[in-house]
């Protein structure tokens, strides 16, 4: 299995319901690390999983419509605890619409699975992976 992961990073203001969050239930703000890691299991004939460019630029796209913006606010978003869980995932499905969307370009058509992890400190993160 091949891999490629491009990094970029979002800020973002949110709050969570439950108890479980304590403080965390109060509107806040946060900034994750995210890397996202596009998976092959073989190369195109450039011998490439995906371009690598590309990839970060798409990254920061999907990234650009969540950052500096407050989560709860996001219709999109509704209803759901945007939590560093929640978040991978949408980031890894909104990646997934463009690679369908050839927005990748050829050689993304052999991504077989995306991997997004976000790090909310140099010590806890959390990852979704998806196939496609």
């Amino acid at each position: 299995m091949f891999r490629v992961t491009v990094r970029d990073h979002m800020m973002i203001a949110h709050s969570f319901r439950g108890d479980v969050f304590g403080p965390a239930q109060a509107l806040h703000g946060a900034t994750y690390v995210v890397d996202a890691t596009f998976h092959g299991e073989s190369l195109d004939e450039d011998g490439i999983v995906v371009d690598i460019g590309r990839a970060g630029a798409q990254l920061h796209e999907v990234l650009a419509d969540l950052t500096y913006t407050n989560l709860d606010d996001d219709p999109t978003l509704a209803g759901a605890n945007t939590t560093t869980e929640v978040l991978a995932r949408v980031v890894a499905d909104r990646l997934a619409d463009r690679v369908h969307a050839g927005e990748l370009g050829d050689s993304a058509r052999r991504v077989s699975a995306i991997t997004v992890t976000l790090s909310e400190s140099p010590v806890a993160w959390a990852s979704y992976e998806r196939t496609l």
